[in-house]
């Protein structure tokens, strides 16, 4: 059927502005009420619920938009500027499609990141999820643009053109675009990497070239590595493949630290692991799964120990590992002051001294 014998179209532009009119009018009508049936059964639904509230917005120009671009298809070919009219329209159309894409995939990945919570005791699994949710929300929201994209220039007639000729020379144009934009595609990849492997999730605890830090955001290109002093170390995504990292938290956040003492060689060791003992049960950052004093080396004028010390993550550990650290430091200055380390010489003929008279009180 032919656009010309449309009676509804044969008047004047303005009946098709009319219609128009009414098309946008009802569209939002269509909306309106489907957004309140949707929001009613998806109340108790936390993803759909969040798909929901990202998507109200866009929907209500994606509605009108294509309601409109019927109008426009169904129009007469003799009114002024309709093809342009229609060319436009259907751009917005396909922008607004993919935007609508856009907000549900974030709808999506908000929904699930809503249903696990790291404000946990345990939250392995929750940080396991936000990171999987993450990095697959944006690498899909990536290619979601592409697509979108790329419809659109579709559209253009010399753009197929182009596109037919780029597809007869793939061979060194390929190579080329490979080339060029190989940082875009390796950090995609590493990002899909970093999604299904896992080495490192939100809020995990990295060594990174001798910082330390929490992990505090992953995107579509870099780690944002939160360091102690409130510095961010910022990490593509790529170097997390070609290089290798620690992660204190891989499977869990339990951790042991260690205490040096440096002492000299007439130190009983019995009463420092007593003061150790007694430093760790009083601190609340200990877990209670070790507390070991060692001696580790023996030295040419000073023995080292070493405490080994528990805690459930690195933090309580710092903070137990200096508590304990003050504790034999002050128990030693206390009770074995002779016994710090100590530069000692022998005199040829003289007589051999007490320490321990000397460090009594008079």
């Amino acid at each position: 059927m032919n656009h010309n014998e449309l009676g509804l179209f044969e008047g004047s532009p303005w009946g098709v502005l009319l219609m128009a009119a009414a098309a946008v009018v009802g569209a939002l009508l269509v909306h309106r009420i489907g957004a309140s049936v949707i929001q009613r059964l998806t109340r108790n639904l936390p993803i759909s619920s969040a798909v929901a509230r990202r998507c109200w917005r866009p929907a209500r120009f994606v509605l009108p938009l294509i309601a409109l671009q019927a109008v426009w298809q169904a129009a007469p070919d003799t009114l002024p500027l309709i093809s342009q009219v229609r060319h436009g329209n259907a751009l917005l159309v396909l922008a607004t499609l993919t935007w609508l894409a856009l907000r549900a995939i974030s709808g999506v990945s908000q929904g699930i990141i809503a249903q696990h919570s790291v404000e946990v005791e345990d939250n392995l699994n929750a940080r396991r999820i936000h990171t999987q949710t993450r990095l697959l929300g944006r690498t899909v929201s990536f290619m979601v643009l592409v697509a979108g994209l790329a419809l659109m220039l579709m559209t253009f007639p010399g753009a197929r053109q182009v596109g037919a000729s780029l597809l007869a020379s793939a061979g060194v144009i390929g190579i080329v675009a490979g080339i060029a934009a190989r940082p875009v595609f390796s950090n995609l990849i590493a990002g899909l990497q970093l999604a299904l492997a896992q080495p490192l999730r939100i809020d995990d605890v990295l060594i990174i070239q001798g910082e330390w830090g929490r992990v505090e955001e992953i995107t579509g290109t870099y780690v944002v590595l939160k360091i102690w002093d409130e510095r961010r170390l910022i990490i593509p995504l790529q170097w997390f493949i070609e290089n290798p990292f620690q992660n204190w938290t891989r499977n869990s956040a339990q951790i042991i630290g260690t205490v040096f003492l440096w002492v000299d060689y007439r130190m009983p060791l019995q009463p420092l692991r007593d003061a150790a003992r007694r430093a760790c049960e009083a601190a609340p950052e200990w877990d209670k799964r070790l507390c070991l004093l060692q001696l580790v080396e023996a030295g040419e004028r000073s023995m080292q120990l070493r405490v080994l010390v528990t805690s459930g993550n690195s933090s309580l550990n710092w903070d137990l590992r200096c508590k304990v650290r003050e504790a034999l430091v002050d128990f030693m200055q206390r009770e074995y002051p002779q016994h710090l380390p100590l530069m000692r010489a022998e005199l040829e003929g003289a007589p051999p001294r007490d320490t321990h008279a000397e460090a009594a009180p008079r």
